[in-house]
């Protein structure tokens, strides 16, 4: 297994976990300089759970269900089966998608329309490492 190295640590992105076209453009138009959205619906896709780490947070929408892609498996994935604490914002959803997303251990919610708000703030409250 390769090891992190000290600049990958430091290196200041995010998941996003949605198919939603407009909320993505939405964020990456409101990024600060220096920040990095890495989009996806799988998160096996990305590596092993060390490159899962490397990430300040998870923006995750609850309204994104597809054949492939659960949101409530994602959390679980992250929490249970790989028992990793990066921050998950979940938006949108149901009631009792939120709840069941309570369960499974995510972290806040927001209505769609607050989260590209709120991307700028959480950029900012995990830019640790300056």
């Amino acid at each position: 297994m390769s090891q992190p190295t000290i600049e990958a640590r430091l290196q200041r992105k995010f998941i996003l976990m949605s198919n939603d076209a407009g909320i993505a453009a939405q964020l990456r138009a409101q990024l600060p300089q220096g920040w990095q959205m890495v989009e996806t619906l799988d998160l096996e896709s990305l590596g092993e759970f060390h490159d899962i780490l490397l990430h300040r947070f998870i923006f995750l929408d609850l309204d994104t269900l597809t054949d492939d892609f659960d949101p409530q498996d994602a959390i679980r994935q992250v929490r249970m089966e790989w028992m990793l604490n990066v921050p998950i914002f979940c938006f949108g959803g149901s009631q009792d998608e939120r709840d069941q997303a309570r369960l499974n251990r995510a972290d806040r919610f927001f209505e769609r329309d607050e989260v590209v708000e709120r991307v700028g703030q959480f950029c900012h409250q995990y830019r640790w490492g300056e």
